[in-house]
């Protein structure tokens, strides 16, 4: 008579448990590392949230070269909240842009006026320094500064202007070519 022992199936049961019971606390711990990457790039993407500049930037619908502006601070990083203005005159008015100082687009940024094709550079400048001033402006619609690029052809230097508070203008940043 032959007997049937059941120690290897005890031990096919109980290799069995150990498997799982290893298995349900490696995922808890795989779990736990995958919710805590996901909380640290939250963190990451909410402190560069922060620190990207928003920029209100007032426009006409019809204007091609604004749209451009627009595209160039965004690929600098800047949070750009595109605002498609009726009339552009009394925005101007509002925030002390005279005709003298005019181009087609008028920015706001933390309490800065920004007036024209002004380089994203000049406004992180801007933004770091904190000068004593109303803001910054490019008159004009100056060939080779953002949104005015044109393939060859070659652009004449440009300077842009700090605007003062009695509506006085000083270089502030010179651009060539």
């Amino acid at each position: 008579m032959k007997y049937h022992t059941p120690l290897p199936r005890l031990a096919s049961v109980l290799l069995l448990a150990t498997i799982l019971t290893a298995c349900t606390q490696a995922v808890p711990a795989a779990v736990d590392s995958a919710l805590a990457a996901t909380a640290a790039s939250a963190k990451q993407q909410k402190a560069a949230a922060a620190a990207t500049p928003k920029i209100t930037v007032h426009r006409d619908a019809y204007c091609g070269c604004c749209h451009l502006w627009v595209e160039h601070l965004r690929k600098e990083g800047f949070d750009v909240d595109d605002r498609v203005e009726d009339a552009m005159s009394p925005v101007k008015e509002r925030l002390g842009i005279v005709p003298a100082h005019a181009s087609c687009h008028t920015a706001e940024i933390e309490g800065y006026v920004v007036e024209g094709h002004v380089p994203a550079s000049d406004i992180r400048r801007l933004l770091r320094e904190k000068p004593a001033i109303r803001g910054l402006v490019l008159p004009g619609m100056p060939m080779g500064s953002p949104g005015m690029e044109v393939e060859g052809v070659d652009a004449p230097a440009y300077t842009v202007l700090a605007l003062h508070g009695d509506g006085s203008t000083t270089p502030y940043a010179a651009h060539s070519p």
